[in-house]
């Protein structure tokens, strides 16, 4: 997730945002870098040019022979991908056959399953003459960059590039450098996959995403944080290329008066485990009223220690560890920062940084002008604050970025209705997390700072593609 996702935020991100420590920085510059591979580059962008037409041109039945191939090569490579994302991120075995290949063939086959009815014209009346016909064709745009993230480095890099290959357009595509293992294997799903005029991957440093970015691609997928989202939107906007950017953000939890506590609390539990924290729509603060805090901290508490810990110690192969030193680092001055200013820490509040592992925690007593309430945390620690009327959650949020996800705990439904009338998301999911990621017939996406466009089933496809007025005289 970008399921967060995916703030995903690549190594595009992180490299140019945070200081790299020296074993990562040696680690960045032993992999090619933009002058290795310039020809190589602009070799490959000239073939995708020219074979656009073709790939646009193509029929359904040969767009899902090639959906098929890449389906049946992910299925083959299933034990390397899950080596390589386990030698790159100390994730769950459970939690990478899930995101990275059971999430990855299962859009595949979604794709091929509906690819026939996306690619009918739509018919329209005529509103001139009623013996004219008037149709919506979808067109591919043409040649694609697709930048991945490192959060789920696979899956989030290959749902894009069945979406991009159904609406029938070449693409090129480039993982983080920060999951070198799991790069070198998509390399080698890619090519087997596809011939390099259809679908090309690169491995490499950041200076190959940058290089990337200066070429006219018609559009641009990029998984990432906002921050590195503005830079990607001004470089396709030097080429007017069309951009789906899938960011971030701090997602709220407001739980309403009377909600089930005890169910919140293991749902949080459960959200900020997965994967470390690390998804772009794992929650980020909680708004609970004061009389509930107390059950919320007790409830979060007894659910880690069921879920994640043995004889009082925490079982590390089930909480990925964090991504890097540098973004450890980071976490830990959020955390440093509000302890200091006068947080409570309410559960957990261990960071080893030995293994990068940063036990589940909750900080009650938390205030806006604490750094953790201003930066979106990617970890599994969240921040709880009080409130005592709804009027005083919506206003906080709406006085910030619109988020990616926001979620609401409610038997109210009027007061649903407010949340959902008074405040602006990408996505809502109500009583529940990550629903609305997980229903592939609804869109998936950012507005704003959050992000621009979305994707997902049909609404991938659509990314993808670019809907033709075409009007035809009788």
């Amino acid at each position: 997730m970008r399921a967060g996702p995916c703030v995903g935020a690549c190594a595009l991100a992180l490299v140019t945002a945070i200081p790299l420590t020296k074993a990562e920085h040696t680690m960045t510059h032993t992999q090619p870098t933009a002058a290795d591979l310039s020809a190589d580059i602009a070799r490959v962008f000239a073939l995708q040019t020219q074979n656009q037409w073709k790939l646009k041109a193509s029929t359904a039945d040969q767009r899902k022979a090639r959906l098929a191939k890449l389906k049946s090569v992910v299925e083959a490579h299933t034990d390397a991908i899950i080596a390589a994302v386990l030698e790159d991120t100390r994730k769950p075995v459970g939690e990478i056959r899930v995101t990275e290949v059971l999430n990855v063939t299962a859009n595949i086959q979604r794709n091929i399953d509906n690819l026939d009815a996306w690619m009918t014209p739509t018919e329209v009346p005529s509103s001139s003459n009623p013996d004219d016909r008037a149709q919506i064709v979808y067109e591919a745009r043409g040649v694609c960059l697709i930048l991945g993230p490192w959060n789920f480095p696979l899956g989030l890099a290959l749902g894009p590039v069945a979406a991009a290959v159904a609406a029938g357009n070449g693409c090129i595509v480039k993982l983080t450098d920060l999951c070198p293992a799991t790069a070198r294997v998509a390399a080698k799903i890619i090519a087997e996959a596809f011939d390099e005029s259809e679908v090309a991957l690169f491995e490499g440093d950041v200076s190959v995403a940058s290089a990337l970015l200066e070429l006219p691609f018609n559009h641009v997928f990029f998984t990432g944080s906002t921050r590195v989202g503005k830079i990607v939107m001004s470089a396709a906007a030097k080429h007017l290329a069309s951009v789906t950017l899938e960011l971030g953000g701090k997602s709220p939890v407001i739980v309403d008066e009377g909600a089930d506590v005890a169910k919140v609390a293991a749902q949080l539990a459960a959200a900020k485990q997965f994967n470390g924290g690390q998804a772009c729509i794992s929650p980020d603060y909680v708004f609970v009223r004061e009389d509930q805090k107390a059950a919320l901290v007790e409830g979060f508490k007894a659910n880690v220690a069921a879920n994640l810990y043995e004889d009082g110690q925490i079982r590390k192969d089930s909480i990925a560890q964090v991504v890097n030193s540098a973004n450890f680092a980071r976490v830990k001055s959020l955390f440093d920062d509000a302890v200091a200013q006068g947080a409570t820490v309410a559960a957990g509040g261990l960071l080893e940084a030995n293994d990068l592992t940063i036990h589940p925690t909750m900080l009650t007593d938390v205030t806006p002008q604490m750094k953790i309430l201003q930066e979106e945390i990617f970890a599994p620690i969240i921040p709880v604050m009080t409130y005592d009327s709804l009027d005083q959650a919506i206003g906080y949020i709406q006085a910030h970025d619109k988020p990616l996800a926001l979620y609401v705990y409610s038997k109210d439904e009027a007061n649903v209705a407010r949340v959902l009338n008074e405040t602006s998301s990408g996505g809502v999911t109500v009583n529940g997390v990550f629903s609305h990621y997980l229903e592939n017939n609804l869109p998936f996406g950012g507005v704003n700072a959050s992000g621009t466009g979305s994707y997902h089933g049909y609404f991938g496809f659509k990314a993808f593609s670019h809907e033709r007025a075409v009007y035809m005289h009788a």
